[in-house]
């Protein structure tokens, strides 16, 4: 039985990409800083103070959305009549496996669907594809629910930041760098791409062997929303 978890992160801090240490962008227990993830789908919105947080960080007003516009809700791929949009990737390009166990989902607002295009981009660019780009989605949705976070304090898992939780001193880069999303998200791929075979491995298998996870299924839980997120930004 998994713990519904409603602690939230208590501080601001900014770099110049918006790295975030923010009060309620997601819950304390569900989030996975660096190599140890902790499985707890989050399956409500932030409370009062998370959406302040993130106004005052993103000088933005937070409207939730939901990547599922023209989708079937629930389906991880596909319009409401069932076709592919042109130029999109097809559900077996994007979940060659189909999904493992319970699916997760969270609204996204306009700063995580931002930082999820970061993703995507340096997907394609790296050459990962728009599967390397569900795997990096998904990953980054269980590690940071797709902010940006600065360091963190006491809620630390040691010095784990970014969208991927990298850590410096496992030789990740600056802070500066893995809070920078281009950076991260090259960082990650360049990892994943020298994983034997990742293109045939089941996500959670990829995404663990780049994180270290100490909770190494949590990553399998995102495999649908992310998916979603892919088709639509690819």
């Amino acid at each position: 039985m998994k713990p519904d978890f409603t602690r939230w992160l208590p501080a601001i801090a900014k770099n110049r990409n918006t790295a975030l240490s923010i009060a309620g962008v997601a819950a304390l227990g569900g989030l996975a800083f660096g190599p140890a993830a902790v499985a707890a789908p989050v399956t409500s919105g932030p409370h009062a103070g998370a959406v302040a947080a993130i106004d005052l960080a993103t000088g933005k007003s937070r409207q939730a959305v939901t990547v599922e516009s023209g989708l079937t809700t629930g389906s991880a791929t596909g319009t409401a009549t069932g076709k592919v949009p042109a130029g999109k990737p097809d559900k077996d390009q994007l979940m060659p496996h189909g999904v493992e166990g319970a699916q997760s989902r969270i609204p996204l607002d306009d700063t995580q669907l931002a930082n999820a295009k970061a993703i995507v981009e340096t997907a394609k660019k790296t050459g990962v594809g728009s599967r390397g780009a569900v795997i990096g989605v998904a990953t980054s949705l269980q590690e940071s629910k797709l902010y940006n976070l600065g360091h963190l304090g006491a809620y630390n898992d040691h010095d784990s930041q970014g969208l991927f939780q990298q850590r410096p001193s496992s030789g990740w880069g600056t802070p500066g760098q893995i809070t920078d999303p281009d950076y991260a998200s090259r960082a990650f791929f360049e990892a994943l791409k020298n994983v034997h075979g990742w293109q045939d491995l089941p996500l959670t298998t990829a995404a663990q062997t780049v994180q270290f996870s100490a909770f190494p299924w949590a990553y399998a839980q995102w495999e649908e929303q992310a998916a979603d997120v892919v088709q639509q930004l690819w």
